[in-house]
């Protein structure tokens, strides 16, 4: 009961908001960044953050109890120039009010083993509108210096123009029913004064992961309103396995997926199950795609009251991959492969291991390979198949961005969203 709790309470916090953005920290005492409702809707011309359904909600924990001073900015993005900042139109196009604001909301833990203070915001404000759509960043920075930056947030604003039908299947162009999913997209245009249909690009995200992400610059077929992307071998991604899931929820016993807790010099520690090398075996697992929600029994307020805590994970192994390296992979690793979440070999235990220090709560995590790169002209991949496997049943969520740019615009709109799950085949 208590795994299924744990699901459902990670899905419910996350309907609709988690595959349009990404959020990054830069330094270790920022820990447990969190977005809520993460894409906005350009509803009237404007996003004032009058609606809190429409509206970001940003946090996140500095591990001390010393009183910093942080302030973020809003940039508009050039998504389809490999993300770089749109220079091209000036701020006081898309963002009425001020340029900056401070961060003006904290509250400090309550007896913690570890002291940490928690920062919140919402964005958009009354101080700071947005009136365009597409792809934003919004920086966080300490002590009123711009290149100080501590933490990142993109994000984007949606003005639905286009409607957007996609399908996943296993069918693929390279295999039947065997470790992909193609997706096949069909995007009407007709609310579009398209001349071109070199005007619209689409982007597609598998589970918001930086790594499964691909950009489509032309359709397979172009008709009359509308643009056909199918049977491009640009959108198979691996199917992957589900994700392996704890819940650390309690400091005095062993939540789902947890071999025991116990406090050792001042900390609390997670000792997680061995995992095991799963491919060549799909087991159904009900799971929420990488995410995690922050969540602590017997706590009035878990923002401030829940335990940071060292979590071990083990991975038995009788020989290192020699071609690449291992990663813990997830949402609490904001979908990013760094040291930080490298897994390192043990010759004399012969397993992977890995300790992190993450907060009380719920977790997805999955193990992925990174191989090495020989040369500059190689791409790199990702990869599941090495230690879950991959395999065409496996329940993914896909999100589809439509941006379009008329000819002589100078940014890129986002006229639409479609998230779908793999679940339908």
């Amino acid at each position: 009961m208590r795994k299924i709790a744990f699901i459902v309470l990670l899905i419910t916090s996350a309907i609709g908001a988690h595959a349009q953005t990404h959020a990054c920290s830069f330094k270790e005492n920022i820990r447990t960044l969190r977005v809520e409702r993460m894409a906005l809707v350009l509803d009237k011309g404007v996003v004032d953050g009058s609606d809190p359904e429409n509206t970001l909600h940003i946090s996140f924990d500095e591990m001390s109890h010393d009183v910093h001073f942080y302030t973020y900015m809003v940039r508009m993005m050039d998504c389809c120039n490999d993300g770089m900042m749109n220079d091209r139109v000036v701020s006081g196009e898309y963002l009425k009010g001020f340029t900056t604001r401070d961060i003006v909301d904290y509250e400090h833990s309550i007896n913690t083993s570890r002291e940490y203070t928690h920062y919140w915001f919402d964005f958009p404000n009354e101080d700071m509108r947005l009136t365009m759509s597409g792809q934003y960043l919004l920086s966080i920075y300490e002590d009123g210096n711009p290149d100080n930056k501590v933490a990142e947030v993109s994000f984007c604003v949606v003005e639905p123009l286009v409607k957007i039908d996609a399908r996943v299947r296993a069918n693929t162009d390279i295999e039947f029913n065997g470790r992909y999913q193609q997706v096949d997209i069909d995007v009407n245009t007709a609310a579009l004064d398209m001349r071109n249909p070199d005007e619209v690009r689409v982007v597609v995200t598998q589970n918001n992961s930086l790594q499964q992400s691909v950009m489509i610059d032309r359709p397979t077929f172009v008709e009359t309103n509308r643009l056909r992307y199918i049977n491009n071998k640009d959108l198979i991604f691996e199917g992957g396995n589900e994700y392996h899931h704890f819940d650390a929820f309690s400091c005095f016993y062993a939540g789902y997926g947890i071999d025991r807790v116990y406090h050792e010099m001042g900390d609390y520690h997670v000792l997680l199950f061995p995992s095991e090398v799963t491919k060549g075996q799909y087991i159904h697992e009900y799971d929420s795609d990488g995410r995690f929600v922050v969540n602590a029994e017997r706590t009035a307020d878990s923002d401030t009251e829940a335990e940071y805590m060292w979590v071990h994970w083990t991975l038995p192994m009788e020989k290192p991959f020699f071609d690449g390296a291992l990663y813990v992979d997830g949402d609490m690793f904001q979908s990013e492969l760094t040291l930080r979440n490298r897994m390192e070999y043990d010759a004399d235990a012969k397993c992977y291991w890995l300790t992190s220090l993450v907060k009380q709560g719920g977790y997805d995590y999955r193990f992925v390979f990174k191989p090495k790169v020989e040369s500059k002209k190689l791409k790199e991949k990702t990869t599941t198949q090495k230690v879950d496997g991959s395999y065409w049943q496996t329940e993914n969520e896909y999100t589809i961005y439509v941006f379009w740019k008329p000819v002589g615009s100078r940014s890129e709109r986002l006229v639409g969203i479609q998230a779908i799950r793999s679940n339908a085949l």
